[in-house]
Formats: structure tokens, C-alpha cells, sequence
């Protein structure tokens, strides 16, 4: 492999490296929080739509207007992420009761296994069990996966070599997932509401990012500007639970009276 090839090979890799690194936190936070066979399936779904786009249009997949489509999926994500760490920050700070996982597994295991029979036949859709986590995982990776088309066809046309830098992109997407499917399991045993703190700060920060890209704005350092997004909404968050928490702690297993503010919070109805 000579030097230009080399080059192209490791642009084109870490360039993917960085796209499937975005798409693998968005299906990661899915399954954790949501349901992991939804996620999965909406990513297969992302796939296949992806596979079926670029079949199609071939070459001309480069000229699909990616700004509409960040906008859309960076408000569906700031969304989701703002109602996760809204609740997560209520939970923390002793303004909503926290989860008892034990009790609800236990309570969830019981009614799965008395409506096991019919339940599962009355389901016009049984691979997705939660429309939300399938919502999260399709939009994030058909996103991210155009995004490293694009990559492969611009990269490999202006060196000649679309082969080597498919590979390339090949190799970082699933090295990626790889390392987001090792990761799973140590995932699944943080408890539910830690998990939902820290995937409401990523789904409101990849939002934020997505739909300012989206809205025309250049981010500096481009997909770096995340290193600096991210830790300012976590602080953010810290930074509100330690003022709610000041108000008073909730009573086991119920919810407390909250001041003007945390109650409009609440009425939202997301809790």
C-alpha cells in the first residue's frame, strides 16, 4: 500500500471512526434506557433503508440535502433528551420518587408471564415493543450512515479508490460497534435512574449539535465542539439538582410539594 493509499485509509477511518461513534452512543442510550430488541431493530431497519437508498441512487445519495434531515432528528433527540434529564434531575434532587428497579422488574416479570399466551398474538408488531427506542436508534443511524457515505464517495472519488476507502469505512464501523456491543452488558447493571441522567445529557447534546448543523451554524472543531457540549449541559444538570435538592427531600415511595418552579416542570406531564 503506498503512502497515498495509506492516507486515504486512515482519513477515510477515522472519519467514519467518528460517525459510528455518534450512531452507537444513540443506539446504546435506546437499549439501555428503552428496550434493546426495539433499538436493534430500528437500527436494522436504518440499515436496510440505508442500503436501499444507496442501491438506488448510487453516487447521486451525495446530493440528499443533509440540513433538513439534522434539524429533524437533532429536535426529535433534543426532545427526548431534555424529558429524560427533566425527570432524572426531579428524581436526583428527592422531587420525584426514585424508581425501585427490584420492584418493578418483579412487577413487570409477573404481568409478562400471566398475559405471556396471548398477549404476544394480539401484537400487530412483536419485533418493536418500544416505538420510542426504535424512533431513536433509526433516526440516529440512518443519519450517521449517510453521513459516512457521503465520506466513502467523497474521499474515493477525488483518490480514485472508492474500494479502499469502503474498506476503510468498513473496518471503523465495525470496530466501533463492536466495542458498543462489549459495552452493553456493563451498561445494563447502572441503575435505571443514574442511566437516564447520563442518556438525557447525550440525547440533549447530540441534539443541540445535530439541529445547529442543521440550522447552518459551524460548530468549532466541528464534531469536537461535542467534547465541549456535552460536559456544559452535565454541569447544567448538576448545577439544577443541586438547587432543587435544597428545597427538600421526597418521603420514601411518593413525591413531595414543590415550590412554583418544579411544580411547572412537573405539569408538564412527562413525569
Amino acid at each position: 500500500m503506498g503512502a497515498s493509499a495509506a492516507a486515504l485509509f486512515i482519513a477515510v477511518f477515522l472519519a467514519c471512526a467518528v460517525e459510528a461513534v455518534e450512531a452507537t452512543t444513540i443506539v446504546l442510550a435506546a437499549g439501555t434506557a428503552r428496550d434493546w430488541r426495539s433499538a436493534g431493530v430500528g437500527t436494522a431497519a436504518a440499515l436496510a433503508a440505508l442500503a436501499v437508498i444507496v442501491a438506488v441512487l448510487g453516487p447521486a445519495v451525495s446530493e440528499i440535502p443533509l440540513r433538513g434531515l439534522r434539524v429533524t432528528v437533532g429536535a426529535l433527540l433534543l426532545v427526548f433528551g431534555l424529558q429524560w434529564l427533566r425527570k432524572a434531575i426531579l428524581r436526583a434532587s428527592g422531587h420525584k420518587a426514585r424508581h425501585d428497579e427490584e420492584k418493578l422488574y418483579a412487577e413487570h416479570m409477573a404481568e409478562a408471564a400471566a398475559h405471556a399466551t396471548g398477549a404476544q398474538q394480539s401484537r400487530q408488531f412483536p419485533l418493536v415493543r418500544d416505538w420510542y427506542g426504535f424512533t431513536l436508534a433509526f433516526k440516529g443511524v440512518l443519519l450517521e450512515g449517510l453521513e459516512v457515505v457521503f465520506i466513502v464517495l467523497t474521499f474515493g472519488a477525488n483518490a480514485k479508490n472508492v474500494g479502499l476507502a469502503t474498506l476503510a469505512a468498513g473496518c471503523a464501523v465495525v470496530l466501533v460497534a463492536a466495542t458498543g456491543f462489549a459495552v452493553r452488558a456493563p451498561l445494563a447493571r447502572v441503575p435505571e435512574n443514574t442511566m437516564k441522567f447520563v442518556v438525557g445529557i447525550m440525547l440533549s447534546s447530540f441534539g443541540v449539535f445535530w439541529g445547529g448543523e442543521g440550522a447552518g451554524a459551524n460548530w468549532p472543531g466541528k464534531d469536537a465542539a461535542l467534547l465541549v457540549i456535552i460536559p456544559a449541559i452535565a454541569l447544567f444538570g448538576a448545577g439544577l439538582t443541586a438547587l432543587l435538592r435544597r428545597t427538600g427531600e421526597a418521603p420514601p415511595g411518593g413525591e413531595i410539594a414543590v415550590p412554583a418552579a418544579a411544580g411547572l416542570a412537573r405539569s408538564e406531564g412527562l413525569g
